[in-house]
């Protein structure tokens, strides 16, 4: 759980960084900071459900062959 949190305050950190380069404003560069991550992670979820979908895929096709 550490390792998680200190990667999300890493994300967010250079979200914000990144975001507040190109803009100039901590405004725009906290709201991409937030938002960024939190879309992110849901997308790695589903990246997740896709993957162990196609690893299970591929042993029952080794199986069948």
């Amino acid at each position: 759980m550490i390792k998680t949190m200190t990667f999300a305050a890493l994300h967010f950190s250079v979200a914000f960084t990144v975001s507040y380069l190109l803009t100039g404003s901590v405004v725009i560069g906290g709201a991409i900071a937030l938002i960024e991550p939190s879309v992110n992670t849901v997308v790695f979820y589903f990246h997740e459900k896709a993957w162990k979908r196609h690893e299970a895929n591929k042993q029952q096709a080794a199986v069948l062959a």
